[in-house]
């Protein structure tokens, strides 16, 4: 009852070559770059630090893969002011925000291929989702942290200009996405160019680049869904795929994407994706999509929602927020939208198709 596995392994190549492409882009000094210009931008208000850090946290994750995000974005962040706001865009953004393109999170590449959709027709059904869930992301963090949001925001004094090189590489990578290539390939050769650039330049080394590579995750992510893949065999996989509606209405899309949610919090979205994803399928694209929301924007429920969420506090997340405050949030806005973000999608897929 599991999804086929074949494609799993150049999904696992084009989250490498991603990683590695967002970390030369970070030895470039493009994410330092975004957080000068975020904060110079606010001009000393915190709430339209916020503003601009969400704005950027989705597109760098739209663009880029949540991964980038988490791991390279959230420093800059903190950096720009150790508020918790700024670090918590970082990573409801990350999730929430990786609805958009098929490349925007591996459940979306996994997936991708069961709606029958086209690079363009699945962003089209997605935008009106992910504009919603962005907006929806800004107002939960302005009111949840409301009374930081009162103090002004430190301004820098100058700001590095935005290096062009890893914009136009970023940029062809994507159109290389757009064109219908396989994903890993146009990232590959993306990652290619800015890592030679960067050890060229002596901007980065090989073990830093390996490193960013994180191949020993590469290896866990592939071990584990495969490991899902052998209880989609048994009973309990069964039922749970057959716990899924066949139909398309409202309550099936809301119920789909629900469940998923709730999978993806006990066994992370990206097995979640794996278990629940032929049931979607045999049911149509728009529940395909529906399960990609309980996955995504359902993964900010709790901590093992995401390897997204795992990398945030190793990233600095910890630093300044606790476990407890990141799952009352989780807990207390989450399922709200994913529920809003639901309803987008089933009126918007009813217009549309």
């Amino acid at each position: 009852m599991t999804h086929d596995l074949g494609s799993l392994a150049e999904i696992i190549g084009f989250l490498v070559a991603m990683t590695v492409l967002a970390q030369a882009c970070a030895d470039e000094g493009l994410f330092t770059s975004l957080g000068g210009r975020v904060a110079r931008g606010a001009r000393g208000s915190s709430r339209r630090l916020l503003v601009y850090a969400v704005g950027v946290a989705a597109l760098v994750t739209a663009a880029l893969s949540l991964d980038a995000t988490v791991v390279l974005l959230t420093p800059v962040l903190i950096a720009a002011s150790a508020r918790r706001s700024y670090a918590f865009a970082s990573v409801r953004l990350a999730n929430s925000g990786s609805t958009l393109l098929p490349v925007s999170n591996l459940t979306n590449l996994l997936a991708f291929s069961a709606t029958g959709l086209t690079f363009v027709g699945f962003t089209w059904a997605m935008l009106p989702v992910w504009v919603v869930a962005v907006v929806a992301e800004l107002v939960v963090l302005r009111l949840w942290f409301r009374s930081e949001l009162r103090d002004p925001s430190p301004v820098p004094d100058a700001v590095e200009p935005v290096p062009l090189v890893p914009v136009v590489v970023v940029v062809a990578v994507l159109i290389g996405l757009g064109s219908g290539l396989t994903p890993w390939m146009p990232a590959t050769v993306g990652a290619i160019v800015l890592a030679s650039r960067a050890l060229a330049r002596r901007q980065s080394t090989w073990r830093e680049l390996l490193e960013a590579a994180n191949l020993p995750l590469a290896a866990v992510i592939l071990a584990w869904a495969f490991a899902v893949s052998f209880i989609g065999t048994t009973p309990l996989g069964d039922r749970l795929t057959d716990a899924l509606p066949s139909g398309v209405g409202v309550w099936s899309l809301l119920a789909v994407a629900l469940i998923a949610m709730v999978v993806a919090n006990l066994v992370n979205n990206l097995p979640a994706t794996l278990l629940l994803l032929p049931a979607a399928e045999a049911a149509g694209p728009a529940a395909v999509l529906a399960l990609l929301v309980g996955v995504n924007v359902g993964a900010n429920l709790t901590l093992i929602g995401s390897l997204a969420n795992i990398l945030w506090r190793k990233s600095g997340g910890r630093t300044v927020s606790t476990l407890r405050e990141f799952h009352l949030l989780g807990i207390a806005t989450t399922p709200a939208l994913v529920v809003v973000c639901t309803l987008v999608l089933w009126a918007w897929t009813s217009v549309i198709w």
